[in-house]
């Protein structure tokens, strides 16, 4: 079966991919070459259907060829697939079927029947106990393993994955402790008599989060076992196609067979090859259930992870340096980007701009200690060096892909990052899927997880066809001004659309609430970006400001729904309110006419 949508951009890796599940025997051959006519002949002579892909007929042959040899390491034809798994070229095919190897690869003796599981999920997190949980409501056997391996400090955590151990759950915590602080300030100009010796206890916060943590941890466990679900607290690992072995903290190994399996291992946050930076930096990972406040902090990286972790830090009173090494927020809209990043410098936080580090080194010992990181500028300038207690390292994330046995099993990952393509979820081995975090070009996002999972697992065993919508997913980077956003980022809409294309009205806006705090008149700003050829239908729209998650969560569900301009400015807003400003935006950028915050 051919797959469809051949000639759609950007969807390469895809279509392959499509090629090799829906074909028992899928041969990516060339008209003229005679190993791949032998290969077809094989197959013939053992009367087994297989699919053969012409390269040199197809336009796009020498993309199709490159992609398969970053995808297999063979950049020859033919390429042959069988049920999924790379088999090899002709050499390899023709020894398999002397060696008797192919017939069993063609016909697998095993049946559903011989499995213990109907369901195994590798991984323990938000996607992966979702689509266990959905499995489980259909009656199907269902078992979840996860184990979560200490960090270098030792850090390790409960069930449910980094959202709620080390992720969403404690940052918004933290972040909301810091907000708190922002209020006991502006209360004294609401005539509240708060005097200024308030001061944070981290010790304090951090017993709170860790204690609610706790109590989700125990939620999880019983929400599975009240549905039947097993679950195994050790790390497993594929031995064959069907079967994973796991390994607890004290060596007991368990084996587990499933006819199917459902990928949701995460992510973990990266450490770049600097030496002394894994002996003494602490990561995201780490930094929720530090034993002791973390004072003078250095956060090198501007992902989201830094920006929020050092905008919360700040917030409780703490001398807080962002070390970037090119732009803040990659992937994100790079206006907003930058204004968040104004707002956080404007209120205290440091930036070292353009500069990566290059060693560290231990001043003193201590609970935190004191620690020297020599940096150097991008521009080739001199190196610098700046002291602080603790150093928090937010550079990116890697896939838990190796080291779990997919290579036995042959599923295909990014040799670079470790992410599984994927085709509907379903990677090149059929019954093999995966959700979440490790999902190549998927968006790294919790609620987007559990969508994947609870409707992978109606797919495949309740009758439904629906599939996860990746588009226009609403998200919030939860600075110390939030900055939320749904659909694309301006550059990319240009590029998508044309410059010429796109209207963008935009305006900056106080909230009322700021007023009489006296609050960043010239901060929060927001902005909807239209394709002025389809009715000026709204793909991107973007605001900073206080509650931004709140504000763009009800507005994503205008954008599912197609929402146009004329669309916002028929809505009457609610005022007076934050979110009213997405109803009265009129202003175009290529207007050039100030968007300086009115009044009522």
């Amino acid at each position: 079966m051919a797959p469809t949508n051949l000639d759609t951009a950007g969807n390469l890796r895809a279509m392959v991919l499509q090629y090799i599940n829906q074909n028992d025997v899928m041969i990516f051959s060339k008209t003229t070459c005679p190993f791949c006519k032998k290969v077809k002949d094989l197959f013939t002579s053992l009367k087994a259907p297989f699919q053969a892909l012409e390269l040199d007929k197809e336009g796009n042959g020498g993309q199709i060829q490159d992609l398969l040899k970053e995808m297999t390491g063979q950049g020859t034809v033919p390429n042959v697939f069988i049920r999924g798994k790379h088999l090899g070229g002709n050499d390899d095919t023709q020894k398999a079927h002397a060696e008797g190897r192919l017939s069993l690869l063609l016909n697998p003796t095993e049946t559903s029947s011989s499995y213990e599981y109907d369901l195994v999920v590798l991984g323990g997190g938000s996607g992966g106990l979702a689509a266990a949980k959905e499995a489980a409501s259909f009656g199907k056997n269902v078992a979840v393993c996860d184990f979560v391996k200490p960090t270098p400090k030792g850090t390790t955590w409960g069930l449910g994955g980094t959202c709620v151990n080390v992720g969403c759950i404690p940052k918004k915590l933290m972040h909301q402790s810091a907000v708190l602080g922002d209020s006991i300030r502006d209360a004294k100009k609401y005539g509240w008599n708060v005097t200024d010796s308030a001061t944070h206890e981290w010790g304090e916060l951090r017993d709170a989060v860790q204690n609610h943590i706790g109590s989700l941890n125990w939620g999880y466990k019983v929400a599975l076992r009240d549905q039947d679900v097993t679950y195994v607290n050790g790390y497993a690992e594929f031995i064959d196609e069907h079967t994973v072995k796991t390994v607890n903290k004290r060596g007991k190994e368990k084996v587990l067979k499933s006819e199917r399996f459902v990928l949701a291992t995460g992510m973990r946050p990266r450490y770049p090859d600097i030496p002394g930076l894994k002996e003494y930096a602490v990561t995201s990972d780490d930094l929720f259930s530090l034993p002791y406040c973390p004072n003078k902090t250095l956060c090198i990286g501007a992902s989201y992870v830094s920006l929020e972790c050092a905008g919360f830090l700040r917030g409780m009173g703490l001398d807080v340096t962002v070390m970037v090494r090119s732009i803040l927020l990659r992937g994100f809209d790079q206006e907003m980007a930058d204004r968040a990043g104004e707002h956080m410098e404007q209120h205290g936080v440091n930036f070292i701009r353009k500069a990566v580090p290059k060693k560290v080194e231990k001043i003193l010992e201590g609970t935190p200690g004191l620690f020297r990181v020599t940096y150097e500028p991008t521009d080739g300038g001199e190196e610098q060096v700046i002291e602080c207690n603790t150093i928090l390292v937010a550079v990116g994330r890697d896939a838990c892909t190796k080291n779990i046995g997919l290579e036995k099993i042959g599923v295909m990952t990014n040799s670079k990052n470790g992410k599984v393509p994927v085709v509907n979820e379903q990677t090149n081995i059929p019954h093999v899927y995966a959700v979440g975090d490790i999902i190549e070009g998927n968006l790294e996002l919790t609620p987007v997880a559990i969508q994947a999972g609870r409707l992978l697992a109606r797919r495949l065993y309740g009758g439904k066809t629906e599939q996860c919508d990746y588009v226009n997913v609403p998200t919030t980077v939860f600075t110390p001004l939030e900055y939320g956003s749904c659909g694309l980022a301006e550059e990319d809409a240009i590029a998508q659309y044309g410059e010429s294309n796109i209207e963008v009205y935009h305006s900056m806006y106080q909230p009322l609430e700021y007023t009489v705090a006296d609050r960043d008149k010239e901060s929060c700003y927001a902005k909807i970006i239209c394709n002025k050829n389809d009715s000026e239908r709204v793909v991107g729209l973007h605001i900073l400001g206080p509650n931004a998650g709140e504000v763009m969560q009800g507005y994503a569900v205008a954008m599912k729904c197609g929402a146009t301009k004329a669309h916002f400015d028929s809505t009457i807003g609610i005022h007076p309110t934050v979110s009213e400003v997405f109803t009265t935006l009129q202003t175009t950028k290529r207007s050039g006419v100030s968007i300086k915050a009115g009044g009522c």
